[in-house]
């Protein structure tokens, strides 16, 4: 038999009575370094079952604790390794464990809390925290999500602001697309002022196509209602960099993009507006993407938007009178 015919046997998972061990030593904080860097080396090196065991066996529960308890005691000791074992064992299948420990607990606090450090020393602990804020929102509990505070969106929005690192802004932007759709969370966001920043992270952050779509997808929720619309109108360089982002990253973004125009030009759309729309070419925008290879629903959109404001339009010399009756009828 050759060597690459031997079978591998598989690596058995944790067991409990080792977890146990570990989280008992764990209590004392002389070698609480020491167990969480054990602990970390175990999750690296298991897969995802044998994370999922460590979650189950209670070190996600330890986690969620000790993290709370450097919250309370406003030290930072152990915060960084907690929280990257924490980001380890965060499994979807174990949601209601982590979860009922959470609505329980100053848990979402402490998120708050490390999140509002903004020296310099505390990037790493930031981007950390705001990961695992990311996979706490995507589990999906309403029971934690529509109760989110307005003082953890304005942490949320403060790491848009800071540009900690590019990890931190993803994790940023999913928390506030997961978060937009429940209670009064979109409102808390409005508030906490992401529209401007999400407008100057585009136009000054040069994110990558993933981190433009993201950015989109939260200010069409934001621009769906009235304030959002406003914070929205009230940013000079909103229309043009919603119109400069159309056919130029990607089919997804097109769609969004497209979507926050009709929006503002459906409900919004003063005489100013209108104007604006067409000095920044946002206007020539939406007859191109009649003419270009997109899919039908971007194409119906933006025809909806050119419609609504037609009369003034197709009098423009900034427009060819062509492109709308030939497509706009």
């Amino acid at each position: 038999m050759s060597a690459n015919s031997i079978p591998i046997t598989p690596k058995s998972p944790p067991t409990k009575a080792r977890i146990n061990k570990l989280l008992q030593e764990l209590c004392m904080e002389r070698s609480q370094l020491q167990v969480l860097k054990k602990l970390e080396g175990m999750a690296l090196s298991e897969g995802e079952n044998g994370r999922r065991c460590m979650a189950e066996f209670g070190v996600a529960k330890a986690m969620v604790s000790l993290i709370t308890k450097c919250f309370k005691r406003n030290s930072v000791y152990c915060l960084e390794e907690a929280l990257r074992v924490l980001n380890l064992v965060i499994i979807t299948r174990v949601s209601t464990m982590i979860m009922n420990e959470i609505e329980g607990s100053d848990f979402l606090d402490a998120i708050t809390w490390m999140l509002r450090c903004r020296s310099d020393a505390h990037k790493q602990t930031r981007t950390l925290g705001v990961s695992v804020l990311k996979s706490l929102v995507e589990l999906e509990s309403s029971n934690v999500l529509e109760r989110l505070k307005p003082d953890l969106f304005e942490a949320v929005v403060w790491i848009l602001r800071d540009r900690v690192s590019r990890e931190a802004l993803k994790s940023a932007l999913h928390v506030l697309l997961s978060s937009c759709s429940w209670g009064r969370n979109k409102f808390k966001i409005i508030e906490a002022g992401a529209v401007f920043e999400l407008i100057e992270l585009e136009l000054n952050g040069c994110p990558d196509k993933r981190t433009t779509e993201l950015i989109l997808g939260v200010l069409d929720h934001l621009c769906s209602c009235a304030d959002g619309r406003a914070k929205f109108l009230g940013h000079a360089a909103g229309i043009a960099m919603i119109t400069k982002r159309i056919l130029r990253v990607s089919t997804a973004a097109d769609i969004v993009a497209v979507k926050i125009l009709a929006s503002i030009c459906k409900f919004s759309g003063t005489g100013e507006v209108v104007q604006e729309m067409l000095r920044v070419g946002a206007v020539s925008k939406l007859c191109m993407v009649l003419q270009a290879d997109n899919e039908g629903g971007v194409k119906a959109k933006a025809r909806e938007v050119l419609r609504l404001h037609n009369n003034v339009w197709s009098n423009s010399p900034c427009i060819q009178i062509y492109l709308f009756t030939r497509y706009t009828r």
